[in-house]
């Protein structure tokens, strides 16, 4: 039986050196359309990815061209926008590496809604900037016509701020554990998934602007698929103490317990590693599992152990 995986990448991984061409994102897709080619024959393989650059761009374009014939999409819909653009991406690359090597494997993207609560503390603390950047008059008056919550970002400027809730259930997931079944190479929960509640009377799904996080809605998905390994693929090889210090030192192998005592020490910071890292250690916290963070020029070799940072229980 081949192991099954979940691969969580970041959307930062398809926008490298700050290209934003679809050309530049394509290009890079295929490095990762290459990689799975390499490794289907071992691993029944699922994609989640990030989008956060892209769908920043989406929003820039559908509020700067906003006009009352066309008024700019809201937030769960520019998601949907993405995940099919980089869905798209991935696709046609994997696609086309199974092509060269002449794998006959199918590949799927699936637009997917996760399910949030709408009584989740988030939303009363949206913390999440998105879009484009503002001066405080013009952030302040955008605020009051479009009922956003606007925060001032690290001395950059002024930026719309939404919740970032926890995935609580991912809608497609039965379509998406017959095509594993299947042999499918499957593209999921991209950019977190579309944020959508259930109503409270007739359970009817509805989308509410907010953005998921990408590493805890893929966990979701390796939960809910039932892999064996998941893996946060980032920018560095691996997860670090006291990064970007002279004191940095790589963690190469570590159980659950002793990150947790990492994580309350504080050595991995919010919107960045810390996500990676408890979704990591969350998958892995059940017998059998590897949580595993590492990069894609080192993601065969840790998936053999031999590279990255690999959590166990």
């Amino acid at each position: 039986m081949k192991k099954r995986i979940v691969l969580a990448l970041g959307g930062n991984a398809l926008q490298q050196n700050g290209e934003v061409t679809a050309e530049a994102q394509k290009k890079v897709a295929s490095t990762v359309g290459i990689i799975v080619a390499a490794l289907a024959h071992k691993y029944e393989i699922v994609i989640a990815h990030g989008n956060g650059p892209q769908v920043g761009n989406i929003l820039i374009h559908e509020e700067q061209a906003a006009s009352s014939k066309a008024p700019a999409m809201p937030l769960e819909t520019a998601v949907a926008m993405s995940q099919g653009q980089i869905g798209y991406w991935l696709t046609q690359a994997i696609h086309n590496a199974f092509v060269k090597k002449g794998i006959n494997r199918k590949v799927a993207t699936i637009i997917s809604q996760v399910v949030v609560d709408v009584n989740d503390p988030a939303f009363k603390n949206p913390t999440k900037p998105i879009g484009q950047f503002y001066n405080e008059k013009q952030a302040k008056a955008l605020a009051k016509v479009n009922h956003w919550t606007v925060k001032e970002d690290a001395g950059r400027g002024w930026r719309r701020v939404v919740a970032s809730p926890k995935p609580i259930d991912i809608v497609e997931k039965r379509t998406i554990r017959e095509l594993i079944k299947d042999g499918v190479i499957v593209i999921a929960a991209g950019g977190g998934g579309i944020p959508v509640y259930r109503t409270k009377v007739l359970k009817r799904l509805k989308g509410i602007d907010a953005v998921i996080d990408k590493d805890f809605a893929a966990e979701r998905l390796a939960e809910e698929v039932k892999a064996d390994i998941f893996v946060s693929v980032t920018a560095v090889p691996n997860a670090y103490i006291n990064f970007g210090t002279p004191e940095a030192e790589a963690i190469h192998r570590i159980t659950v317990k002793d990150l947790t005592k990492h994580i309350k020490a504080g050595y991995f910071k919010a919107g960045s590693m810390l996500p990676k890292i408890q979704a990591a250690a969350t998958f892995a916290s059940k017998p059998g599992r590897l949580g595993i963070i590492t990069d894609i020029d080192h993601l065969a070799l840790a998936l053999t152990g031999k590279a990255g940072t690999i959590i166990t229980k």
